[in-house]
């Protein structure tokens, strides 16, 4: 029988389906979005998919006696099949404005949808994300706090020799449901599945094999700056089709895009974004990794642990409900600090090492920005692969990625 996974998400989506007439639940594909639909609302919502030709077809075809045939309250799964539905079902919430819970739609392409939901819902719609699971969500503990939310230190620990092979899985239900199944597979055929289904609704790509090759110049840069000429000069595609295919990606919800942090302080800071991948197993599969040794010692093992870390913070906090308010630190002369986290006016240094044993030196991007933004920075912390909680100069703190 399969396993239910709880996840961060369930408090903020039950409030939601109490306090919006419609809830717009979005996330990759496998991310498990039907599969917290039914666990919650099968009692009490009819389930519609509208992937089937069929149903497609008679919703197009007769949207408002569809929405009569379905009355509310009613999950429609992939409502990006069938996006002219949207401006009916605000038909149907108009009708009866102050009940709430009536429509609980899932999709799986981010600004597209969020577009046509801002043009035909707005002020009716909840919009919560679905991502791949994080951590705590994998190890049973879904409301667990970060660090600098909680006063005592919580006894969590990951052995580095669970961390690597926790790296070639990544974070998709179903490997986590099925500890059985081949993680290699299963994410080359998600990758097919998803360059055949999604990339060609989004846009008109006709070449798959440049696209693939796309997809491998996007992994290998991942944790690091993404400058779009450089990748468009090596698969030899312009500026504007790499623009637009990285939207894709990030519609599609395989990449985050995070921007450099720009107030000025004196300093030249660097304007360029860098990438990372959402789920760390897809990344892995994309660049040939698929043993713990060649991962843990090949040139891409801080970049992925960084990917990693990014991910999970980024997730954890799209599940509270918001969109994370998160940015990194360069300048030109090459002193950063890998994320800033941003909550209440306030900034949150971080540093991530792919390193066992944390060090003094390893605090020095965050004692400089700390030093440029004294007002702003609360304490700061780097991530390390060990065991320790160290001081490693004032206000800053080694964390094990367990502690996280």
């Amino acid at each position: 029988m399969k396993r239910y996974i709880s996840r961060t998400l369930e408090s903020i989506l039950k409030k939601a389906v109490k306090e919006f007439p419609a809830v717009v639940l979005t996330g990759p594909r496998q991310a498990g979005k039907t599969t917290i639909l039914k666990h919650f609302f099968s009692g009490s919502h009819r389930y519609i998919s509208l992937e089937p030709p069929d149903v497609r077809s008679s919703a197009l075809a007769d949207p408002r006696g569809f929405l009569e045939l379905y009355e509310p309250p009613l999950i429609l799964d992939e409502i990006q099949y069938v996006p002219e539905l949207l401006f009916y079902i605000k038909e149907k919430i108009d009708q009866n404005r102050d009940r709430y819970g009536q429509y609980v739609l899932t999709g799986s392409q981010n600004l597209l949808l969020l577009q046509q939901v801002t043009e035909s819902l707005a002020g009716r719609a909840a919009m919560l994300r679905l991502l791949p699971l994080s951590y705590p969500e994998i190890n049973g503990k879904p409301e667990q706090s970060f660090p600098w939310e909680r006063e005592k230190r919580i006894s969590s620990t990951l052995s580095i020799r669970d961390f690597w092979p926790l790296m070639l899985r990544g974070s998709y239900p179903e490997l986590h449901e099925h500890p059985e199944k081949d993680s290699a597979l299963w994410q080359g055929s998600y990758l097919q599945t998803y360059l055949e289904r999604d990339i060609r609704s989004l846009r008109q790509i006709g070449d798959l094999t440049q696209f693939q090759l796309f997809l491998r110049s996007v992994a290998i840069r991942s944790g690091q700056l993404f400058r779009i000429s450089e990748v468009a000069k090596e698969i030899g595609l312009s500026v504007n089709t790499i623009k637009a295919w990285l939207g894709v990606l990030e519609a599609s919800y395989q990449v985050v895009i995070l921007r450099p942090y720009f107030v000025n302080r004196g300093k030249r800071l660097v304007k360029t974004p860098k990438v990372y991948f959402l789920d760390v197993g897809i990344l892995c599969y994309l660049l040939g990794l698929q043993e713990v040794e060649s991962l843990y010692r090949g040139a891409m093992a801080g970049p992925i642990v960084e990917t990693f870390l990014f991910s999970e913070i980024y997730k954890r906090l799209s599940s509270r409900g918001g969109h994370p308010e998160l940015y990194f630190w360069r300048t030109s002369t090459g002193q950063e600090v890998d994320l800033l986290i941003e909550e209440r006016g306030k900034l949150i240094p971080i540093e991530v090492k792919a390193s066992s044993t944390p060090k003094p030196q390893m605090a020095k991007g965050i004692l400089t920005f700390q030093k440029d933004f004294p007002k702003e920075v609360e304490k700061g912390y780097v991530i390390h692969l060990g065991e320790q909680v160290l001081p490693l100069a004032p206000n800053v703190e080694a964390l094990p990625f367990a502690q996280l």
